[in-house]
């Protein structure tokens, strides 16, 4: 039987990459021959967002072609272990809480509205989690916010886990292969991408339902009319580590109104000179809140450089912060929308 593989709208027709054996360590090879087992879900916490179609009701076996690499699901995963806030945060909001074993490498803090569903899943590493931790919480899917984190000194390279039953899927709009990333990311990507998470789980009622509450969120912001420019400001400080033209940064800023000085350098996030953005001189500078590095030492490191101390955003202090984890793709995108255009509403009037 031909299994069928789901595509995604708005995307490039995608090519099959290249897929190379890796071998684990002895230890976390036996370890990972228990990882078959699965056993039945529990029912989600009361007042826990729950999915409106049962994740084992009418599912079809399907394979999704996920970065290059193909993904077979001949029933809902039931063990899962995410790594990075984007992931996490995709489950909690299909509420799938009841599927996660562990979690690991978080950006920060969960909003409010999903931390009470975590509260009692493990977390398994502050960082990527080795295999050998990995393989202890006996998963069926491993699910990640990126590529990268799929390696050999990592959780695993995504054919060794598929060797030790273990499913591997990453978030397609952080797919970077030839084909298979976003040129640029839309919000209709960031979208299939939750309808995609939705169906290998069943729960597509669910998933359409997060949609229709983002795409509401995004139809009643008021983005300013103008011309604002900004400086989406990740990290760094010796050399500036910005939102480029393509990804996550300049999606959010498209929809809020915010017009990107970077918005021409044909990658998702990139490294400039602060020649650069002194040259710009933008109106406002979105600075990406995270604990390696706080909003406030970013204000610390525009303040006390010479020549971005005198920027007019600097001067004015015309700062808008986006929580580092809805500065990636994933669902809190809309809500980083709206929060954006009230912080520039609050500001005074630029220009």
């Amino acid at each position: 039987m031909t299994l069928p593989t789901v595509h995604h709208a708005n995307r490039a027709p995608r090519r099959r990459g290249a897929v190379l054996p890796a071998l684990l360590p002895a230890a976390a090879l036996a370890l990972g021959l228990s990882a078959c087992a699965s056993p039945a879900a529990e029912a989600p916490a009361e007042g826990a967002p729950s999915p409106t179609t049962s994740a084992t009701s009418g599912f079809a076996p399907l394979t999704v072609d996920n970065c290059g690499t193909e993904v077979a699901f001949a029933a809902p995963p039931e063990r899962v272990v995410t790594i990075k806030s984007t992931a996490t945060e995709t489950m909690l909001a299909l509420g799938l809480e009841d599927r996660l074993v562990g979690t690991a490498f978080s950006d920060g803090p969960l909003p409010e509205s999903l931390a009470a569903a975590a509260a009692a899943v493990p977390v398994l590493s502050e960082k990527i989690p080795g295999q050998e931790a990995l393989l202890a919480s006996e998963p069926d899917l491993v699910y990640a916010g990126w590529e990268s984190n799929f390696s050999a000194e990592g959780a695993g390279e995504r054919p060794t886990l598929a060797t030790l039953g273990i499913a591997s899927y990453v978030s397609p709009a952080a797919c970077l292969g030839e084909g298979y990333q976003p040129d640029p990311l839309t919000f209709d990507v960031v979208f299939d991408g939750i309808r995609e998470v939705g169906t290998i789980f069943g729960v597509q009622e669910r998933a359409e339902e997060l949609v229709a509450e983002q795409e509401a969120t995004l139809a009643g912001v008021d983005a300013p009319a103008g011309t604002t420019t900004a400086l989406w400001f990740s990290s760094g400080s010796d050399t500036p580590y910005v939102g480029a033209g393509i990804g996550a940064p300049q999606m959010i800023m498209d929809a809020a109104g915010l017009t990107n000085i970077f918005a021409d350098v044909h990658e998702s996030w990139t490294s400039v000179g602060w020649e650069q953005v002194v040259a710009a001189d933008p109106d406002v500078i979105v600075l990406v809140d995270s604990a390696w590095g706080s909003t406030e030492k970013k204000i610390g490191v525009l303040e006390s450089n010479p020549a971005t101390s005198q920027l007019t955003a600097v001067r004015e202090k015309r700062y808008l912060v986006v929580p580092f984890p809805a500065s990636e793709a994933g669902v809190r995108n809309a809500d980083a929308v709206a929060d954006l255009v009230a912080q520039l509403a609050a500001l005074p009037e630029v220009g």
